[in-house]
């Protein structure tokens, strides 16, 4: 269940109305966050329309009223140009957001190394993802990189099959073998890393699979064509 969600679903069952007028956004702050105390508020600003303020939970957008009685959940839509300002401003935090390579369990990664691996990139990925399978087709014509393969098992199944990719006694092998020829690892036994690469992906906001995170933090969900990769690496190369 997606994060707006659960929050739409949590406010459903309070009723709650302060009396209290907030003069300044440190005080309504303090007043939402404490009615989500498992989550972290991001950001709180006025927002651009009907008196309201913008508040971001990790990738999430909702809105609350000066004294903080109402939250309001949905899409803010320009009545002018049917655009979504609230996906728009959704789309910008994703974009904005970093994630450095340092702070990944890359000790964790099936490493691959291409040509000289001097470019970084990092992908969580499920080895039932029908996407995933896709990019790793589209990593073959790039050179002269290091991938680390963070193993994300979030699919039905796909547990016990990262179990034996991670204790194959090649996991190289193993992974090119499944994702590109659909050929199933051998059954093994051995401790993984499973449950801190999972937890890793949850820290990090990884809400689909795959996603790859470049050598300057930047992200992108989803599959994407080798030349974007290609795009992507050079700009993060740059960015040093």
């Amino acid at each position: 269940m997606a994060l707006h969600i659960k929050l739409f679903m949590s406010m459903l069952a309070l009723s709650f109305f302060v009396n209290n007028v907030y003069a300044d956004e440190a005080s309504i702050r303090n007043a939402v966050q404490a009615q989500f105390p498992e989550h972290k508020i991001d950001s709180l600003k006025k927002a651009p329309f009907l008196g309201l303020y913008e508040v971001v939970l990790g990738d999430d957008v909702f809105y609350v009223d000066e004294k903080a009685e109402f939250f309001f959940f949905g899409h803010v839509v320009d009545a002018k140009t049917r655009v979504s300002l609230t996906n728009e401003r959704v789309q910008e935090i994703k974009n904005s957001r970093r994630v450095p390579l340092d702070t990944l369990p890359l000790q964790y990664a099936i490493k691959t190394v291409k040509g000289d691996g001097s470019r970084k990139l990092a992908v969580y990925t499920d080895p039932n993802c029908p996407y995933c399978k896709k990019l790793e087709k589209e990593l073959l014509s790039i050179d002269n990189i290091t991938i680390f393969t963070l193993l994300y098992p979030v699919l039905n199944g796909s547990l016990e099959l990262s179990k034996k990719i991670w204790c194959a006694d090649n996991q190289i092998k193993a992974w090119d073998d499944f994702m590109l020829r659909n050929v199933a690892p051998t059954s093994k036994e051995c401790e993984t890393p499973l449950d801190a690469l999972v937890k890793s992906g949850r820290e990090n906001k990884v809400s689909g699979t795959p996603t790859l995170i470049f050598a300057d933090g930047s992200i992108v969900g989803g599959l994407i064509p080798a030349a974007a990769i290609e795009e992507k690496l050079q700009s993060a190369a740059q960015a040093k």
